[in-house]
């Protein structure tokens, strides 16, 4: 039986009538003033924080690029003008440059397996429930929240010929050992230096992993101590696999922070003796401040900033996760 169609009238009021009113059609139309009050409430809070960004780090960055390939000083009569590429040439002529990246490629081969590696061990031991666990957290993060400059004051003293720690060498020996003069040698005072280091930040990177272990559900242990593993078995399968994301974080922040070594020599050497300790930032430091050469002292942290993205991207790609 054939159907017969309503008339084209028809269903136009149909389909009229089946159309719902215009201020139920759209609600977001009717918060859209609100809505848009929600947004200038949002950018009105992060605009203090952008300000800040933008005067003290994308500006000056933007004025350091732009100063590389000038001649300008920091206190100078004369007009600043275009030298191109002749910062860049006497800087990879420097000698100096390149003791600076050697010191700070050997200071970071071993300040980042070893720190790493300490703050584990340190995360392991108080990610237990035992009495006084708080205590020994506070003290492991202790010279963390202290100044690196206070820090490097307090070791500086140690450091001296008659200073505490070759004291305590002289007096264990009963008089056998006559320390060194630590930050006055050229082959411990690079040592002395990454010891000092690795002491104040530890414990930082120890939170890290605490809260990584913490990530790690306990049903897992449960289920290799059921399959009677051992504990380097557990942690070689379950512990160590499941600190994955926070093993990447841990390597690329000490890295970062290993090549921008700078506070401790400041303080303690001055790049001495023999520029045995010198380093990047704290030649640029050096060229921009006390030399005044702006200019020199941009290109500098022009190629510091290149070394630490590429350093930073290699890292990041050795440590991804594989399929």
């Amino acid at each position: 039986m054939a159907t017969v169609s309503p008339p084209a009238r028809a269903r136009a009021k149909t389909h009229k009538a089946a159309t719902p009113p215009s201020d139920t059609q759209s609600p977001a139309a009717r918060r859209r003033p609100g809505f848009r009050r929600e947004q200038l409430s949002g950018w009105g809070m992060i605009a203090p924080a952008a300000l800040l960004l933008l005067a003290f780090i994308f500006i000056p960055a933007i004025l350091g690029f732009g100063l590389a390939f000038t001649n300008a000083r920091l206190i100078s009569p004369r007009p600043v003008e275009f030298v191109g590429m002749d910062n860049f040439a006497r800087l990879f002529t420097d000698p100096t440059f390149y003791r600076a990246l050697l010191n700070v490629a050997y200071f970071t081969v071993v300040i980042v397996p070893v720190q790493s590696g300490l703050a584990l061990v340190m995360a392991l031991l108080i990610n237990k429930k035992f009495r006084g666990v708080n205590f020994f957290r506070t003290v492991y993060f202790l010279p963390v929240v202290t100044s690196m400059v206070v820090v490097s004051l307090l070791w500086l003293f140690m450091y001296r010929k008659d200073g505490l720690i070759n004291e305590i060498l002289s007096a264990v020996s009963f008089g056998l050992i006559d320390g060194p003069d630590w930050l006055g040698d050229p082959n411990t005072a690079m040592p002395a230096i990454i010891i000092l280091s690795i002491w104040q930040a530890a414990g930082f990177h120890m939170i890290i992993w605490l809260a990584g272990l913490q990530g790690i559900s306990g049903e897992l242990y449960e289920a290799a101590q059921l399959d009677g593993t051992s504990r380097w078995q557990q942690f070689r399968y379950v512990t160590w696999p499941g600190l994955f994301h926070t093993r990447s974080l841990v390597l690329v922040t000490i890295t970062i922070q290993a090549l921008g070594l700078f506070d401790q020599i400041s303080v303690m050497t001055q790049g001495g003796p023999m520029d045995s300790t010198t380093t990047i930032i704290y030649e640029a430091v050096q060229s921009g401040y006390r030399q005044q050469e702006t200019s020199y002292a941009s290109a500098i942290s022009l190629v510091f900033f290149v070394l630490v993205l590429l350093v930073s991207a290699v890292q990041r790609h050795l440590t991804r996760e594989k399929d």
